[in-house]
């Protein structure tokens, strides 16, 4: 028993020793924590101290230099001033020296005017005396002529007035035979020389603006990397290639020439189209129906924003300035027109380079003929069909956004729809004529071609649910494309014979044609 007393008070001794020590270390560590926790704020406060002063110092430079800096332009600008008042001074005081030079020189010139105006008149005294005596002189002469008039009479028994209208008479027949003789003279040579200097004039505007000179084809060729790429444009069971043509209305011949095919069409947009979707779908490598209808339509964005750049580009190239965003436009889209086989665009920059040497050779304002020769066939490019002349209608767009009278009445007139009211307008129309008219440079065949296209498309459009509308294979095949909702298979067969009896009553065409209606059934929907 007394062994665990003494075990308990051992332990209860060994707990005392160890709470005493612990709390001693636990005083020391939290003693030394809190000195290092002054020394840390001692340091902060050191560092921002420091940190305080170096900022101090950045601002007090900062306001030094900012107030070196409006010290230097008050003083800049306070000596701008003095100069200008100085300067004001200096010409008040030549104005104040050259009023005094001039009260001066009036002073003298009044003077001298009063010495005149007392000599002046001292001499009319002598002037009437003068006057008087000239004048009984004439009443003297008169006398003596009316003598000589009476016997003048009595010797020719005529009266004057009857012998000056004889002598009136004779001297004018005589001036104008003379007159007449000279005149036709001086037409012959005025016409001989103005005829010279018209083609010298000629000669030399369509020797300093040259031309290249391409006849727009209707193929395109597309290359390829090698001939396997053929299969998948054509897809399986010509899937591919049927909505290359639905979606862009142009022909896909593909034969047996090596790593190629050709693009067919009469339309040049529907061509570029179909050439730039067909290398985007080849590069891309996902080629079938749905991919091949996203990327016509991109495309057909592309090519928009491709035109604008076009006639951008051309409007900047040729110095023409402020020209309306739509007109512009339409000179883009000349790029993929043609006349009688001639490109547009091409043909309006040498109508445009033309117009702008002869009115300066004939000293006229070259700036406006440069712009009425650029803008003359804007009316073959609308975007929407009218029964008006191109002249015209080009004249109408060009008063509705803004351009000058002398360029609407150049468009207008051009070829003779309207009267010409202005110089450049005859310029306009030569160059015209020198553009079209040089060898190779047109097609007759081609735009007469292109019309009986358009009309074969127009004619099917005319009908309901129609829409779209492609002529294929030169005008052999009709493709007609309709709404698979409103028309039915029955009404599609219906449709294709009634377009066919259309075409044959109202259009002239050789050999046969072809009227195809497809009507293709879709059903899209989308998970979400």
């Amino acid at each position: 028993m007394d062994s665990v007393i003494v075990l308990v008070v051992a332990v209860l001794a060994a707990l005392g020793i160890g709470i005493f020590i612990g709390r001693n270390m636990l005083r020391r560590m939290f003693t030394q924590m809190e000195t290092d926790a002054q020394k840390k704020a001692e340091l902060m406060v050191r560092e921002a101290e420091v940190k305080a002063e170096s900022i101090k110092k950045d601002k007090m430079l900062e306001a030094k230099e900012k107030y070196l800096k409006l010290k230097s332009q008050l003083d800049s600008e306070t000596s701008k001033q003095r100069n200008h008042i100085n300067d004001r001074e200096s010409k008040v005081k030549q104005f104040e020296m050259k009023v005094k030079q001039r009260e001066v020189a009036l002073s003298k010139q009044l003077e001298q005017h009063k010495k005149e105006a007392q000599e002046l008149s001292h001499h009319k005294e002598d002037i009437e005396t003068q006057r008087e005596a000239v004048s009984r002189k004439f009443e003297e002469v008169d006398k003596l002529l009316a003598q000589q008039v009476e016997s003048l009479e009595k010797i020719s028994n005529m009266k004057a007035d009857e012998a000056r209208e004889q002598l009136i008479q004779t001297l004018q027949d005589e001036a104008r035979s003379k007159a007449s003789v000279h005149i036709k003279d001086i037409m012959e040579e005025a016409k001989m020389t103005a005829t010279k200097e018209a083609k010298k004039l000629v000669i030399s505007t369509i020797q300093r603006t040259a031309a290249e000179h391409a006849i727009e084809n209707c193929v395109s060729v597309f290359n390829l990397e090698s001939d396997e790429i053929k299969g998948k444009i054509i897809g399986r069971e010509g899937r591919n290639i049927r909505a290359i043509e639905a979606s862009t209305g142009v022909e896909i011949i593909v034969d047996d020439t090596p790593e190629a095919i050709i693009i067919s069409g009469f339309d040049p947009v529907r061509r570029e189209v179909a050439r730039v979707a067909l290398h985007r779908l080849v590069a891309d490598g996902r080629i079938h129906p749905a991919r091949i209808e996203e990327v016509v339509e991109k495309t057909k964005k592309n090519i928009e924003d491709e035109i604008i750049e076009i006639g951008e580009r051309t409007v900047i190239d040729l110095g023409i300035h402020g020209l309306h965003p739509e007109l512009i436009k339409m000179v883009g889209r000349m790029r993929f027109r043609s006349s009688y086989g001639q490109n547009l665009l091409q043909h309006s920059r040498e109508v445009a380079n033309l117009s702008a040497t002869l009115a300066a050779e004939l000293g006229l304002n070259a700036k406006s003929a440069k712009r009425a020769g650029l803008l003359h066939d804007i009316g073959k490019v609308p975007e929407e069909e009218s029964e008006l002349p191109h002249a015209i209608l080009g004249m109408k767009l060009a008063e509705k956004y803004g351009e000058h009278p002398e360029v609407c009445n150049a468009i207008g007139a051009h070829h003779d729809e309207i009267e010409m009211n202005s110089l450049i307008s005859p310029i306009i129309q030569a160059c015209d004529a020198i553009s079209g008219s040089r060898p190779g440079a047109r097609r007759e065949m081609m735009e007469s071609y292109i019309k009986r296209l358009k009309d074969l498309e127009e004619l099917a459009l005319s009908f309901q649910g129609v829409n779209k509308c492609f002529a294929m294979q030169a005008g052999r095949e009709l493709r007609v494309l309709v709404d698979a909702e409103n028309v039915t298979d029955a009404q599609a067969g219906q449709l294709s014979f009634d377009i066919s009896q259309k075409i044959e009553h109202e259009m002239q065409y050789p050999g046969q044609i072809k009227v195809t209606v497809i009507r293709e059934m879709r059903s899209v929907n989308y998970a979400k």
